[in-house]
């Protein structure tokens, strides 16, 4: 991997869209080092996806934490080797806050952020992928983790719209943006291969891949 495209790349998207499987993809093509969001960690998610009401708040502080913890890590590391790859970007924590919690429970979840001062290294890269509802409730059904096939259409559908207003607006790092619906990332070859080439050409701004056109625009 060469200077044009850094050392430290994010991979985003909703629940389902492949994320993690990218990311192992990138980091055994790179021969780098893999931070991994550990959701299986959390003991509340299953509680979250079954009564969202009901494990919301300590399910988030669990992430933010276990956030904290990752990336002094990472900081504590060898930030000079030649790439990193993680499937979870730090900012995404603020947005499931807003997103599934309610404003007393949000404004402390905010306090409690700002306290730990969390000094996240910047991504030299973030792609975030996308697929329509249907095509990550099929995803998160084949995957068979059973607590979540709770996981409802409208979050969902609120999860999606969350992302798309986050990344909208996004200029801090250089953005790939990808449509992962039509693609396999896992079996497909050529798709895979397809994908890391554009990765290899980002040189900054904002960009889009699009399975038709297997180019970078």
């Amino acid at each position: 991997m060469d200077s044009k495209t850094g050392k430290y790349i994010v991979i985003e998207g909703p629940i389902g869209v492949g994320k993690t499987s990218l990311a192992k993809r990138l980091s055994a093509s790179f021969g780098s080092d893999l931070l991994l969001e550990q959701a299986e960690e959390n003991p509340f998610l299953e509680k979250f996806y079954r009564n969202p009401g009901y494990g919301a708040f300590p399910t988030q502080l669990f992430f933010l934490f276990q956030r904290a913890r990752q990336m002094a890590e990472l900081r504590q590391g060898d930030m000079f080797k030649p790439v990193w790859v993680s499937d979870f970007l730090l900012d995404k924590d603020r947005l499931f806050a807003r997103m599934n919690l309610d404003n007393d429970e949000y404004l402390l979840y905010e306090q409690v952020f700002e306290r730990l001062a969390i000094d996240a290294p910047e991504p030299d890269l973030v792609i975030y992928l996308q697929a329509s509802v249907d095509v990550l409730l099929e995803r998160i059904t084949l995957r068979g983790i059973e607590y979540e096939q709770s996981i409802k259409r409208d979050y969902l559908e609120r999860l999606m719209d969350s992302y798309s207003r986050f990344f909208h607006d996004y200029d801090r790092s250089p953005l790939l943006i990808v449509n992962a619906g039509e693609i396999d990332l896992v079996r497909n070859e050529t798709d895979y291969e397809q994908l890391f080439d554009v990765i290899c050409k980002v040189d900054g701004g904002r960009h889009y891949f699009n399975p038709g056109t297997r180019s970078l625009v």
